[in-house]
């Protein structure tokens, strides 16, 4: 099983990807080609994407069960431990010098106290 999934990519490379794959939902392609086609598919479509994102998943024989690639996106994937994962930026980092309030908070005073 192979899925294909563009956003924001020219028309005709969706057209494109209808000749191989089932378009079930805008920019979703799904589909059971060979590894070659596959990987033929592939080339097009990061050749063709423009300022377009894609994501390539499909079924392999690993410990999950499939893989996936990703172009010009900005989440990415990670090799941890035999496992790939996707590693999304962080837009908000948490500020790290920030210094708790001093004083009880409202819930730790009815954990103490009760509720009264």
């Amino acid at each position: 099983m192979t899925v294909i999934v563009l956003t924001n990519c020219p028309a005709g490379l969706r057209g494109f990807l209808t000749r191989w794959l089932l378009e079930i939902s805008a920019g979703v392609f799904i589909g059971n080609p060979s590894a070659r086609i596959r990987d033929a598919l592939w080339e097009e479509v990061q050749q063709y994407a423009d300022q377009g994102r894609a994501l390539l998943a499909h079924t392999t024989n690993n410990e999950q069960g499939f893989t996936f690639r990703t172009h010009d996106h900005g989440w990415h994937p990670v090799d941890h431990e035999g496992l790939t994962l996707i590693r999304r930026p962080n837009a908000n980092p948490v500020p790290t010098t920030t210094d708790p309030k001093p004083g009880w908070s409202k819930a730790a005073k009815r954990r103490r106290f009760g509720r009264s």
